[in-house]
């Protein structure tokens, strides 16, 4: 009997290890695969110009806002989130400069990004946030605006075709918001002018 040579290996131990084998080639594969997705995005251009996204949003109070139908409006789209961080020091400028503007045809929307329903409504009660604001529901509203993070602002003018007038990335600060405003309203005045 052959008491020198060890036995063969057991097939379990052959299995085990090639199953490692093709999970850690399948992680490999998806971290690729999601670093590949990451730089498709990245490399994707910024919408700051040309002809506003159209969309429709359902605030969490239940009253809905359809873009193509605020012509004739400046309006002020502000991308956020109540886990980002950046996005709380900017909500209470938001809101003071929306009460503001209201009235002189300017129009505020905050879309929701990636969050939940109780903490964003948790806080939009927090800053006392009147302007509308809702949920982008599987982030449709982000992936036309092709955003890169929160907060991002976009500017449209009031022009019959909803031209986008610039984009601020980071949290806003005064006075920014207020220039960029009175910059697109007097835009409007001057194009009214005999």
């Amino acid at each position: 009997m052959n008491q020198g040579i060890p036995p063969p290996p057991h097939d379990k131990y052959n299995w085990q290890g090639t199953i490692g084998a093709i999970l850690a080639l399948a992680l490999i594969i998806g971290l690729l695969a999601l670093l590949g997705f990451g730089m498709v995005k990245a490399k994707s251009v910024q919408r700051d110009s040309g002809q506003a996204p159209d969309f429709t949003l359902i605030g969490y109070d239940g009253r809905k806002v359809t873009l193509n139908e605020l012509r004739g409006k400046v309006v002020v789209i502000n991308f956020w989130a109540s886990w980002c961080i950046p996005c709380r020091q900017e909500a209470a400028y938001l809101e003071k400069t929306w009460r503001k503007y209201q009235n002189q045809g300017v129009v505020f929307i905050g879309v929701d990004y990636v969050d939940t329903p109780a903490e964003a409504l948790a806080y939009i009660k927090e800053f006392d946030i009147t302007y509308i604001n809702g949920p982008d529901l599987e982030t449709r509203i982000s992936d036309a605006y092709n955003i890169k993070g929160v907060p991002e602002t976009y500017f449209i003018d009031r022009d019959c075709f909803c031209q986008l007038h610039g984009v601020y990335i980071g949290p806003l600060e005064e006075p920014y918001l207020d220039n960029k405003i009175e910059e697109l309203l007097s835009q409007q005045n001057q194009n009214q002018s005999p």
